[in-house]
């Protein structure tokens, strides 16, 4: 592994896990054009946890209360309706999490597989690029997180697994189609990345320990994951700002262009 080829995949991943244009598939289409054969589940686990301490960072108020909430009594929460609002963000964060836990158990085998194939990578960059497009079109309608919406919310997380469909534009897109107002739903959904993220790490843990990486990888791995922490940090601060501005469709035209550069590289230039 090169050094300069994993802080940039780290900053490719940083970037890209929280703006919703799909870090999985960014990251197959980087290691494909950097010629980066470093395994990619194990080395994609690493620069995940860089943007799970840039989440823990961004979030550190709300996560601590929703802690808090945890651990006073229920005659507290009754008294106060912001420790209430975090137990219960808590309890469908939880809710939200089954469907992907689900996935990650029974289709391991198969999401493996599919991250070698990067001509699904460009079809699911393409439909989250439909689906951010169509961001343009919903309403807010002011709906609260409520533990069937979040279940809705979590089905989407766990489809996301394919590379190239947006965890964070797959569970904002259903956050807002389901009636949750948009910044509430992106802050839902990058909050409800937190057990995902650890979720897959513990998934690979076995499976590091048994061929763990060369030591002497050990530092561009560190060197990644330090890109995507700082990177993933930003990328949540900005796109809070274009939530706020009800762009998000913006992302959807650069997901269909990518999606179109490759498909005709695939087809017509690969060969």
């Amino acid at each position: 592994m090169e050094l300069v080829k994993a802080i940039v995949l780290g900053i490719i991943q940083g970037l890209t896990e929280f703006l919703p244009i799909s870090s999985s598939g960014h990251l197959v289409i980087g290691s494909r054009l950097l010629n980066f054969q470093e395994p990619g589940i194990v080395f994609e686990v690493f620069l995940h946890c860089g943007t799970l301490f840039a989440v823990i960072l961004v979030f550190r108020e709300e996560l601590l209360k929703m802690l808090r909430s945890l651990v006073v009594s229920s005659a507290v929460r009754r008294s106060d309706p912001e420790l209430g609002h975090y137990f219960n963000w808590s309890v469908q964060v939880v809710v939200a999490t089954l469907p992907a836990v689900v996935a990650g158990l029974f289709l391991r085998n198969s999401i493996d597989r599919i991250f070698d194939t990067i001509l699904i990578t460009f079809f699911m960059l393409a439909v989250t690029g439909i689906i951010m497009v169509l961001t343009k079109f919903i309403r807010d309608r002011g709906a609260a997180v409520t533990w069937p919406r979040a279940l809705i919310i979590g089905v989407a997380q766990a489809l996301a697994i394919l590379p190239g469909l947006s965890r964070s534009g797959s569970t904002i897109f259903t956050g807002m189609l389901v009636g949750i107002n948009r910044e509430t739903a992106a802050r839902f959904s990058f909050i409800m990345s937190i057990p995902a993220i650890l979720g897959a790490v513990v998934l690979k843990t076995g499976e590091l320990l048994a061929s763990p990486p060369p030591a002497e990888q050990f530092v561009n791995i560190g060197a990644g994951t330090a890109a995507a922490l700082v990177s993933g940090y930003g990328a949540i601060v900005l796109l809070l700002r274009i939530v706020r501005r009800g762009k998000l469709y913006w992302f959807g035209y650069y997901c269909l262009l990518v999606s179109g550069l490759g498909l005709t590289w695939h087809y017509f230039g690969a060969g």
